[in-house]
């Protein structure tokens, strides 16, 4: 009976050693980490988001977005332009801001998603803002043009008329078309220079990257502005024409006339 007793504890004992062995040998736990990643395919004026959500591990389920904040972004290049009135280069280096201050993606691709604005602090947006309409005596930046799209009721064709960025044809009906980047943009400051003509923000993909920039809590308007711009709106009525890709008013037949986004 000892002996049968003295076999079952080393029985017992070898169990508990195999057991140890297989816990010291089982592989780390890692926690998978969900990303989801959003991918905008968007011709011309048409917008499609698809989202799809992948894993990768991770030791922590941590999640973060892009942000300025851990970027040592500099404006020097944008000032040195604006202070020079060289407002070509300066259009071209905000451009280049929007997108590595939009985040990783956005470099990786060469351009922002309207999606992607949201990760621009306002901090920065207000400084690039700022720059502007400190060298163009308040008469560029995106406060400037945000003031005049609210004015015209949130219209981008009347808004587009009013920058400067759609030109009158000279017709013998009221006829307007877009401008052809960059020869027939206004890169000096006049008199003449419409208000808010720079800078320019690329439409290619359609206008909502230029609504996602003018509706960024960095251009909030006060309650003040709200009612001034709402006063304005309903003062200016309608200018009698419509559309977005170009249009004839009075005529008996509308032509549609292409756009040319590509700045």
């Amino acid at each position: 009976m000892a002996a049968k007793c003295f076999q079952s504890i080393r029985h017992n004992h070898h169990s508990l050693l195999l057991h140890h062995h297989h816990i010291d040998n089982a592989p780390s736990t890692f926690f998978l980490k969900p990303t989801t990643t959003n991918t905008l395919t968007s011709p011309l004026s048409h917008h499609s988001l698809f989202s799809t959500k992948t894993f990768s591990i991770s030791a922590t389920t941590s999640f973060s977005t892009p942000s300025s904040s851990t970027q040592s972004t500099s404006f020097d290049l944008l000032e040195q332009h604006l202070s020079a009135q060289n407002f070509r280069e300066a259009d071209e280096e905000t451009r280049r801001l929007l997108i590595v201050l939009a985040g990783e993606q956005a470099q990786k691709r060469g351009y922002v998603f309207f999606s992607e604005v949201q990760f621009i602090s306002e901090a920065d947006l207000q400084a690039i803002d700022a720059l502007w309409r400190q060298h163009s005596n308040n008469k560029f930046g995106y406060s400037v043009q945000k003031k005049i799209y609210d004015k015209v009721g949130d219209d981008f064709t009347k808004f587009f008329i009013k920058l400067g960025w759609m030109k009158k044809l000279d017709t013998e009906v009221l006829q307007y078309n877009y401008r052809a980047f960059p020869g027939e943009f206004i890169w000096e400051l006049n008199e003449s220079t419409p208000e808010g003509h720079l800078p320019l923000t690329n439409a290619l993909r359609g206008t909502q990257l230029l609504k996602s920039i003018l509706s960024h809590p960095a251009f909030k308007p006060t309650e003040e502005e709200v009612l001034l711009a709402k006063a304005a709106a309903e003062a200016e009525g309608n200018i009698g024409v419509t559309g977005l890709k170009g249009f004839m008013d009075g005529s008996k037949s509308k032509r549609v006339l292409k756009s040319d986004y590509s700045f």
